[in-house]
C-alpha cells in the first residue's frame, strides 16, 4: 500500500442513529474501495465491522470500527460507530480524532433521537457534516417527508446535492445536482449507468442546482461574485464552496444511498474524496498544555491511542491517530502517561478485522500496532525530544449504574481484572471500587451497555457475575445545636482506662463566626476557643472542630485523639451509617484520669458523646439529587412526564429542540436507578437522557424513617 501524505488523508466518522444501516454502508463502502471480495452481512454475521462475539450475538454494533478506503488517490480513514446510544463512546472518540462526519439517515423513519444525538455530538465538537440517506428502497420512505424533517430538526443548512426519482421498492435511480446527471443501478448496485437528467426532472433539477450553488457561493468572496456576475460555477467551484461550507458548518449537504444494494455508494465515496475537508484544513489539535500541535509530517512524531481491541490469538491492538510526524515500525518512542518506552512493531492501515501492512504513516493518518507493552487507551507516544499529553476527549456521564460481584467469591480478582481490560476497549464503562457502599459499582450508558459487559464476562472470560442494584450514597446532618457528655471508664487489672469529653454540636454554614455562648435548659455555656481546626471531607461537606477546652480539664495531647473519635462517627453517621457532613464540634469541657486516661479512651469517649448529640440535634438524612435533562418525541411528553412525577422529580422547565421536546427536571438518584429502562420502555427507544450531579438535599420524612429502621435491623443482624 502506497504512504499517504498528510494533505492527501481525510478522516470521517461515520455515526447516526441505530438501524440506520452504518455497518451495511462500511461493508459496500469497502467492496467499492477494493478492501474485500465480497460484502457480508449482518444477519449472516461476516461483516468486517461487527465481528466480535459480543455484536454478532445481539446484532448490534458495540465497538467502534477503524477502516479504511483508497479513493482518487485519496485515502480515506473512516470509523464506524454504533448507533446505540448506550455505546456512544465510540462516536465520541470517532468524532475527537476525525475531521467529517457522514450521519447516516434511515430513510424510512427520518431523523430519529439517535440521529438528533450524533448531529449535537457534532455541534459541540463543531465538526463538519454530511448528511446520506440510506434506505431508500423501503416502501413507506418518502424523500420530501424526510427532508422536511431534516430542516425543520438541522435547519435549513441541509442542502440537496442528490434526490431520488422514485423511492420504495422501484428505488433504482438518482439525480445529482451537483453532476446534473441521472445515475441509475441494476438489481446488484455497484458501476452506476450515467445519463442525461430526464426532461421531466430538469426544472426541479435546475431549481436544486441554484440553492446548491447559491450554498457553495456564500462561503468565498470570490465565488459570490462570480455567481452575482454569472449565476453559475463550475462544478469544482461548487465542491470548493462547498468544503469551505463544511469547515464553516454551514452548509450540510445532503446525499442519497440505498447501501444494502450497493447503489450510490461509490458516488459517495468520491463526493468524500473530493469534498470532505484535509486534516490540514481542519482546527487543530492543542495538548494537555494548552500548545496547537500541528499535523506536520516533518515535526516531531507524537501519536495518541485512542482505541484498544482485545482480540483473540492477537490479543492487544492499539489504534492510533498520528498527531505529528511520521511513524515507522522499529521507532523508540516514550509514552509520557506512564514513563516507559515502547518501540513500534509492524503498522497497519486498519480494516476491521483485516489489516494492511504499511512502511510508515504520515501526520493526521489513523493506523493500528500490535504487542505494544505499556500503552493503554489515551496515552501518548513520543518523539525523545517531545513531552506531549492529549486529554481532548471528553466522555459523557454515566447513566445507568449497578453493582457487581462474582458468583463465585473465588473470581473476584479474575473479574476486576477483567473489568480493567474491557474499560480499555470502552471508556464509558466505569468501574467504582466504593468504600462507602462497600460494593464495587459499574457505571455505564444504559442497561444494555452494562448488559453487553456482562455477557462478555460470562462468555469470553468465563466469569459469572451478577448485578445488584447499587446502594445509594446517603448523607447525614443536623439542623439544631445539642450538647452531650460520655465517660468511658474500663478497669480490668493493671491500668485501666478513663477519658470524659462534654461537646456541642451545631450545623455547620460556610463563614459563620466562631460560637461565643450557647444555652441549653436555661444554662449559658460560654466559649473560649483556644483552637480551630476546618476539615475538608472527601465525601463533601466539612467537619469544623473547635477546642474550648479551659483549665487543664482535659490535656491538649488528647485533642487528636477526640478528633479521630468524632470522625470515626462522621465516618459511619448515628442515623444509617452513611457519612455525616456539615458539622461543627466544640469540646468545652471534660476530665481525665492522671493514670488511666489514654488516647483510645478519650477517642471512645468522643465517639460516644457525638453520636448521642448527633442524635438530638434534629438529624436528618440527605440524598443525592441529579439534574436531568429529557430529549422526547413531543407524542411521549404526557407519559414521560408523569413518570418522573412518579419518580420525586421536580419538573424544571420544558424547551423545545429540533423537534422534539427537552424537558429539564431534579430527580432523586435513587429514583434514577432503572429509569433508561423505563424511559426507553414509555417511548419506544426514542428518548434520550442525560443526568449530572446536582446536590445533597433532605429525604421526605417517610424514607429517612425507612432508612432508620432499615440500618437498625442490619446492625442487629450483624450482632
Amino acid at each position: 500500500m502506497k504512504v499517504y501524505q498528510t494533505n492527501e488523508i481525510k478522516n470521517i466518522a461515520l455515526i447516526g442513529s441505530a438501524g440506520s444501516g452504518k455497518t451495511t454502508l462500511t461493508e459496500s463502502m469497502l467492496f467499492e474501495g477494493g478492501v474485500i471480495k465480497r460484502r457480508g452481512t449482518v444477519e449472516q454475521k461476516n461483516t468486517v465491522s461487527d465481528y466480535f462475539p459480543v455484536e454478532q450475538e445481539y446484532g448490534y454494533s458495540v465497538f467502534p470500527t477503524v477502516f479504511h478506503v483508497e479513493c482518487n488517490n485519496k485515502k480515506l480513514n473512516i470509523i464506524d460507530c454504533p448507533g446505540s446510544d448506550d455505546f456512544v463512546g465510540g462516536a465520541i472518540t470517532a468524532l475527537n480524532v476525525c475531521d467529517q462526519a457522514v450521519i447516516l439517515v434511515n430513510g424510512q423513519y427520518g431523523p430519529e433521537v439517535g440521529t438528533q444525538n450524533a448531529f449535537r455530538n457534532t455541534d459541540k465538537l463543531q465538526k463538519p457534516v454530511i448528511f446520506a440517506i440510506n434506505r431508500l428502497d423501503v416502501d413507506n420512505c418518502d424523500f420530501d417527508v424526510v427532508m422536511a424533517n431534516m430542516r425543520e430538526s438541522f435547519g435549513p443548512k441541509c442542502t440537496i446535492v442528490q434526490y431520488p426519482i422514485a423511492t420504495g421498492g422501484g428505488f433504482n435511480a438518482i439525480i445529482d445536482v451537483l453532476l446534473m446527471k441521472k445515475l441509475s443501478w441494476g438489481a446488484d448496485g455497484g458501476k452506476a449507468t450515467i445519463e442525461d437528467i430526464p426532461a421531466e426532472e430538469q426544472d426541479k433539477a435546475n431549481e436544486l442546482r441554484a440553492a446548491l450553488i447559491e450554498a457553495a457561493a456564500e462561503n468565498d468572496e470570490t465565488l459570490m461574485e462570480k455567481f452575482f456576475n454569472e449565476e453559475a460555477l463550475s462544478e469544482d467551484e461548487i465542491r470548493e464552496g462547498l468544503r469551505k461550507g463544511l469547515i464553516e458548518r454551514s452548509v450540510f449537504p445532503v446525499m442519497c444511498v440505498c447501501a444494502s444494494k450497493n447503489m450510490g455508494v461509490g458516488r459517495l465515496m468520491e463526493f468524500l474524496s473530493n469534498v470532505v475537508p484535509f486534516v490540514t484544513e481542519m482546527p487543530q489539535v492543542s495538548d494537555a498544555s494548552g500548545n496547537e500541535v500541528k499535523a506536520d509530517s516533518d515535526g516531531s512524531t507524537s501519536l495518541f491511542f485512542f482505541k484498544t481491541g482485545m482480540e483473540p490469538h492477537i490479543g492487544e491492538v492499539s489504534y492510533f491517530k498520528v498527531m505529528s510526524g511520521t511513524a515507522k515500525p522499529g521507532d523508540d518512542l516514550n509514552n509520557s502517561d506512564r514513563g516507559s518506552k515502547e518501540r513500534l512493531g509492524q503498522l497497519y492501515a486498519c480494516a476491521g478485522a483485516n489489516r494492511v501492512t504499511v512502511d510508515e504513516l504520515k501526520a493526521g493518518d489513523i493506523g493500528c500496532t500490535v504487542k505494544l507493552k505499556d500503552v493503554k487507551t489515551g496515552n501518548t507516544l513520543n518523539a525523545k525530544d517531545v513531552d506531549r499529553t492529549f486529554d481532548f476527549i471528553k466522555y459523557p456521564n454515566s447513566k445507568y449504574s449497578r453493582a457487581i460481584k462474582a458468583v463465585n467469591e473465588a473470581d473476584t480478582e479474575k473479574m476486576m481484572a477483567a473489568l480493567q481490560k474491557m474499560r480499555q476497549e470502552d471508556p464509558t464503562w466505569v468501574v467504582e471500587l466504593s468504600k462507602e457502599l462497600k460494593q464495587t459499582i459499574v457505571h455505564g450508558q444504559g442497561e444494555f451497555h452494562l448488559r453487553t459487559l456482562k455477557w462478555r464476562m460470562e462468555n469470553n472470560e468465563k466469569i459469572q457475575v451478577e448485578y445488584i442494584e447499587p446502594k445509594i450514597p446517603y448523607r447525614e446532618t443536623i439542623t439544631k445545636a445539642s450538647r452531650a457528655d460520655y465517660r468511658h471508664k474500663k478497669q480490668s487489672g493493671g491500668a485501666g482506662q478513663f477519658g470524659e469529653v462534654h461537646l456541642i454540636v451545631e450545623p455547620y454554614t460556610e463563614g459563620m463566626p466562631d460560637p461565643v455562648v450557647y444555652k441549653f435548659g436555661g444554662q449559658e455555656f460560654k466559649m473560649n476557643i483556644k483552637s480551630k481546626e476546618e476539615i475538608d471531607l472527601e465525601w463533601g461537606g466539612k467537619l469544623v472542630f473547635l477546642n474550648s477546652v479551659v483549665g487543664g480539664a482535659i490535656d491538649l495531647r488528647f485533642m487528636p485523639a477526640i478528633l479521630k473519635g468524632v470522625m470515626e462517627r462522621m465516618e459511619q453517621g448515628p442515623l444509617t451509617g452513611s457519612y455525616a457532613r456539615d458539622v461543627r464540634v466544640v469540646v468545652y469541657d471534660g476530665k481525665m484520669h492522671p493514670v488511666d486516661s489514654n488516647e483510645l479512651s478519650f477517642m471512645l469517649a468522643a465517639r460516644n458523646a457525638f453520636s448521642m448529640a448527633f442524635k438530638e440535634a434534629g438529624p436528618k438524612v440527605l440524598e443525592p439529587i441529579y439534574d436531568l435533562e429529557v430529549l422526547v418525541p413531543a407524542d411521549y411528553m404526557g407519559d414521560v412526564m408523569s413518570d418522573l412525577q412518579g419518580r420525586r422529580a421536580i419538573i424544571m422547565g420544558m424547551d423545545s429542540e429540533a423537534g422534539y421536546q427537552k424537558l429539564s427536571a431534579k430527580i432523586p438518584l435513587k429514583e434514577l436507578a432503572s429509569y433508561s429502562i423505563a424511559l426507553s420502555s414509555l417511548t419506544g427507544g426514542r428518548a434520550s437522557f442525560t443526568t449530572k450531579f446536582a446536590s445533597y438535599e433532605l429525604v421526605p420524612n417517610d424514607i429517612q424513617q425507612d432508612l432508620i429502621k432499615q440500618h437498625e435491623a442490619e446492625l442487629a443482624e450483624e450482632d
